[in-house]
């Protein structure tokens, strides 16, 4: 049997998704059905897939002891805790990378979740306000900005480990910072921007010792100068766990800002300029009643709707 799912294209400076609304959570997709909406010669090509559901209807499949789905569902205990946290997040990102892997958080994705919900009429966007919704981790909250999008991704965390990176095209393996934002990065600095350049992100990059969910991989390169007008500035190319090297990654953006400002010690600024290949999006750290928290704001924009027949 087969089925029509209707969709919405859109990206956040070129990190891509196929969105779609299940408000009741009747739509459960496979990791094989993500993989074919993902596939970019067969299926429609994202770096991911987000559906947008009630947070008191998240679901997921449930799988057998070879991951495999049993063609059962049952509730999805992250969109309670949704609710419990903040009883107005009323609607859930359930994000899955474009491998079939659920993704605990996506930066770029808020944004453009955000827009695709308040362009569907299903959610409103205060000009003074924030929208909030649920992630599997934790709920964030979303602004309009004068570029488009501002979610505060809260608090960050700056782990003990201290990888080693090794890339293909990069002759030196880098010491790597461990930052996790909702979800686990590690980032390297590179010499210069041709460095940057010459490094093949489409192979996975090795971390020694390699940590026990994987993680994003951000390598980083600073302008010259580094610090413009009290904004720091720096270069970023991306290989995030479950898509591959892609145009931009919004959380692996906040993870290179601050491992930036980490390196470069006292006196760094908290604002800070991260262009990648998609585009240029900004973070701001500023202080909260539970910690430093940590922002991102950008551009969101939605492409075109359609229907793709799934198995």
């Amino acid at each position: 049997m087969s089925f029509a799912l209707h969709f919405t294209k859109g990206h956040g400076t070129g990190n891509d998704f196929v969105l779609f609304v299940d408000p009741d959570g009747d739509i459960v997709l496979t990791p094989d059905q993500v993989r074919a909406i993902c596939d970019r010669n067969f299926g429609v090509g994202a770096d991911g897939v987000i559906r947008a559901v009630r947070s008191a209807k998240l679901n997921r499949p449930v799988l057998d002891k070879k991951g495999k789905p049993t063609g059962a569902i049952e509730p999805d205990p992250a969109g309670a805790d949704a609710l419990a946290e903040e009883p107005t997040a009323e609607w859930f990102m359930d994000y899955s990378n474009s491998d079939g892997s659920v993704g605990e958080m996506c930066g770029n994705g808020t944004r453009v979740f955000a827009k695709f919900l308040s362009a569907s009429g299903l959610a409103e966007i205060p000009d003074a306000g924030a929208l909030a919704i649920g992630t599997r981790a934790g709920v964030r909250d979303i602004a309009r900005s004068s570029n488009g999008f501002q979610t505060d991704m809260g608090r960050w965390k700056l782990e003990s480990e201290e990888p080693l990176v090794r890339v293909r095209g990069v002759s030196v393996a880098r010491p790597g910072v461990s930052i996790n934002v909702g979800n686990p990065h590690v980032v390297a600095a590179l010499a210069d921007e041709a460095e940057l350049d010459a490094a093949d992100l489409s192979v996975v990059p090795i971390l020694d010792p390699a940590p026990t969910a994987g993680a994003n991989v951000e390598l980083v390169v600073p302008f010259d100068p580094l610090v413009k007008d009290g904004v720091g500035r720096i270069r970023m190319r991306v290989h995030e766990r479950g898509s591959g090297e892609t145009q931009s990654c919004g959380t692996g953006v906040v993870a290179a800002a601050l491992a930036t400002r980490y390196w470069a010690g006292d006196g760094a600024p908290h604002n800070w300029r991260v262009d990648v290949p998609g585009g240029t999006l900004a973070v701001r750290m500023f202080a909260a009643e539970d910690g430093e928290h940590v922002s991102l704001s950008g551009p969101a924009d939605l492409v075109y709707t359609g229907t793709i027949e799934l198995n």
